[in-house]
């Protein structure tokens, strides 16, 4: 136990000492705990939140025991601050946040901030003034109908602020002043509440009424009522449009009428708009959101009411998995096969994962849900026949999950007919991007009066800028990446540290002017293409450069009530939105995604393809998509193509067999385990120096291979330089714990920093 004696400055008079862990990211996957005089932590429960002094600073922490003694003469310890206004984290909360820390191999300390990010909630309300009747009206109170209105109103009415109670009874503040010097009210002093949260959460009948489930729904619906009252994983897998939202919803209803509390993960804020706006619908008030943006009062009191128990539902980003929930009921993952559940800074960790984790500290069911599953749900719940019954046979089997397939979208829509455009054999026109099928394609929308969505996955411009003369390409000097052109911002700018400078005509190499070449299409470009070709159309584009957070619901509304006629969009167009008019959509370039040398190449490009597939023609006109593609013979694209009648689970479940079976004989995820190490810092000497010393001690372990070091396929990042090993274990080997083991021995230089990704997602 480590005890900060050096900071003592004089003995404390108690004979409870109490163990506090402190956010100090210093042991991997273990706690950092001092030992405190408790104070006002001596009759504390374990879990609560304190505020301790910890060299030369004040710091907020969590009590993780108690030790009784009655004598600590020999000892220099110091006091615990003060206790948090707020209810203690329960157990189950501990011991997932200790879970994370665990499985992630990160510092427990790094993993409590997740948790402990609002530091105002720890705090009580400010106080603030408020009036109410005495108990006796003093005598000769002079009385005006103004005067009278006021105490009338507060026969019935609770304690009000000043403001609040003029703008209620409609008089002037020197009235209700007035009155209180007279005697015949009384100022008081009480916590300021936050503002009340918009909507009023109705009764589990009201609610049921609101919507009503299928007969298809119904059945997962009752097959989940039956696991309610424990922890167990179940996979809504349904077509896109086939109301996987409406069977979680049913779910949602049924814990807020028992008074639990609900997380709802989303994988962007862009969709968590749409999202809310469909909540609202259905149930008549609008969900606790939580994501970065979210203020400062609103943060704090969402982790108040969160750590209080009160019932509530929260939909947010992966953040909000770390919300102090004390009577969680369930968890439920939107479109779980996201991307963008994967954190990669400070602690790494899969947000989907971890949700599954959390729904098993509290003994409660989770509701993953998509159209298009990750490998790994597929795997576990049971998708991949004998395959499945391979995989889960090295943990114990996988019995707690569950697969409801959903194979018919909901109400009078029907799947739009998916087909191929090879461009080997239909070549755009030079210097386009469009072939003459999708052109035809989307006038004709036009003069149907109908929508279409052309996706490119691809933000700005170009993606690259090249001299005609010597060749030269703008590289960012901190990354090793390229610039990408943003004509309409007037810059070139790179993705991945995000400097940018404005467009420049003059070669910084060869100084040669107007020789540089914009190569290849971003969505601006697409849009240039398309106002050329169709002048009266209108074009909004939706990316993340062209609409900020604030000005989405606007262009949502806009394309929702028909005045938009053609999108071009990245991914931020691909995922759950409904376009009732929109009928058509045309990939541009389908192959984007499936170079490289990511595990999941494949499985990416198919699941983001087929959920922008899906938004075509859901609502009552049928739809079309048109994807153009070098490769119509990859097992992606043979997905992809679907017929009317046909059922497009059938060919992706065999696109996913193929997927798994090239992954079991490979030892990859789900079928092994992954770690990377990356090293990174800005002296290459000392870099290299770290991977070598790191190859020196590497472990050796049967069913391990540790591959590395190399450097990393972006080398520099934001101007660090970067050096990775990959580990590759069977599915029954502990490989957090022979990471664990290793990097125990390592010594690093200093400028040198290491981050451990367990379950990497990206290998650049």
């Amino acid at each position: 136990m480590d005890t900060p004696s050096d900071q003592a400055d004089g003995m404390k008079d108690s004979s409870a000492l109490c163990q506090v862990a402190v956010p100090v990211p210093i042991r991997r996957g273990q706690m950092q705990i001092y030992d405190y005089v408790a104070g006002p932590a001596a009759n504390c429960a374990v879990g609560s939140i304190v505020k301790a002094p910890l060299a030369g600073r004040e710091i907020w922490g969590i009590v993780v025991g108690h030790d009784q003694k009655a004598d600590i003469a020999a000892t220099r310890l110091k006091a615990v601050i003060s206790l948090a206004d707020v209810p203690a984290l329960s157990d189950q909360t501990l011991r997932f946040l200790q879970a994370v820390s665990r499985w992630t191999l990160a510092p427990f300390g790094s993993v409590m901030r997740l948790m402990l990010n609002t530091p105002s909630a720890f705090l009580p309300p400010p106080e603030q003034t408020v009036f109410h009747l005495s108990a006796q009206l003093p005598d000769g109170v002079r009385l005006t109908p103004q005067r009278q209105r006021v105490l009338s109103f507060l026969q019935s009415a609770p304690p009000l602020p000043l403001a609040d109670l003029s703008r209620e009874v409609g008089v002037s503040t020197s009235v209700i002043k007035g009155l209180a010097d007279d005697g015949a009210l009384i100022r008081s002093s009480q916590p300021r509440l936050a503002a009340p949260h918009r909507g009023v959460m109705p009764s589990g009948a009201e609610l049921r009424a609101n919507f009503t489930l299928t007969s298809a729904q119904q059945h997962i619906a009752d097959g989940i009522d039956r696991l309610a009252d424990s922890f167990s994983v179940h996979l809504i897998d349904g077509i896109t449009g086939s109301g996987k939202t409406e069977v979680y919803f049913d779910q949602v209803v049924k814990q807020v009428a028992a008074g639990k509390q609900v997380l709802i993960l989303l994988p962007e804020i862009a969709l968590t708009t749409s999202w809310k706006a469909r909540f609202e619908k259905w149930f008549g008030y609008a969900p606790h959101i939580w994501h970065s943006s979210v203020s400062a009062a609103r943060r704090k009191s969402i982790w108040r009411q969160a750590i209080s128990g009160q019932p509530m539902v929260v939909a947010g980003a992966r953040s909000a998995l770390f919300l102090p929930f004390s009577s969680l009921g369930l968890v439920i993952v939107d479109e779980e096969h996201d991307s963008s559940y994967k954190q990669e800074d400070h602690v790494s960790y899969q947000a989907r994962d971890m949700a599954v984790l959390r729904a098993k500290m509290h003994n409660i069911p989770v509701l993953l849900a998509s159209a298009t599953p990750s490998l790994e749900s597929w795997i576990h719940a049971g998708c991949g026949g004998e395959l499945a019954s391979a995989e889960g046979s090295s943990e114990g089997g996988h019995s707690s999950w569950h697969h409801w397939p959903l194979n018919s979208r909901y109400g009078s829509a029907h799947l739009p007919q998916v087909s191929l455009i090879d461009l080997r054999l239909s070549k755009p026109e030079a210097g386009k991007w469009l072939s003459a099928e999708m052109m035809e394609a989307v006038m004709a929308r036009l003069e149907a009066g109908e929508q279409s969505l052309l996706f490119l996955n691809r933000r700005g411009y170009a993606p690259m800028t090249v001299c005609g003369d010597c060749g030269h390409r703008l590289i960012c000097h901190q990354c090793d990446s390229l610039l990408v052109t943003h004509r309409l911002a007037g810059r070139v700018q790179c993705h991945f540290c995000g400097i940018g400078q404005p467009i420049t005509q003059t070669c910084p190499s060869c100084e040669a002017t107007g020789s540089l070449r914009a190569v290849g299409p971003g969505v601006e470009r697409l849009q240039e293409e398309l106002s050329q070709r169709f002048p009266d159309a209108r074009i909004a584009v939706l990316s993340s450069d062209t609409v900020q957070t604030s000005e989405a619901d606007a262009l949502f509304a806009d394309i929702q009530a028909g005045e938009i006629d053609i999108l071009i969009g990245t991914q931020m167009a691909a995922k759950g939105h409904h376009f009732p008019f929109l009928t058509l959509v045309g990939v541009v370039d389908a192959d984007l995604g499936l170079g490289g040398g990511d595990l999941r190449a494949a499985e990416r490009t198919y699941q983001l393809l087929w959920q922008v597939a899906g938004r075509s023609g859901r609502g009552e006109r049928s739809g079309q998509v048109l994807i153009q593609t070098f490769q119509p013979h990859h097992p992606v694209m043979q997905a992809l193509v679907v017929g009317p009648q046909d059922n497009p689970n059938e060919a992706r479940d065999r696109f996913m067999q193929a997927e798994a079976e090239a992954r079991q004989a490979a030892g990859m995820p789900p079928f092994g385990r992954l770690a990377a190490l990356i090293l990174s810092g800005s002296d290459i000497v000392k870099l290299e120096q770290a991977a070598r010393h790191l190859n020196d001690i590497r472990p050796q372990f049967a069913k391990v291979d540790i591959f590395g070091p190399a450097q990393a396929p972006l080398s520099r990042v934001r101007g660090q330089f970067r050096i990775r090993f990959l580990i590759r274990s069977d599915r029954e080997v502990a490989i957090g714990k022979i990471v664990e083991g290793w990097l125990s021995q390592a010594e690093l230089p200093s400028g040198v920093r290491l981050v451990c990704d367990i379950d990497p997602y990206s290998f650049l």
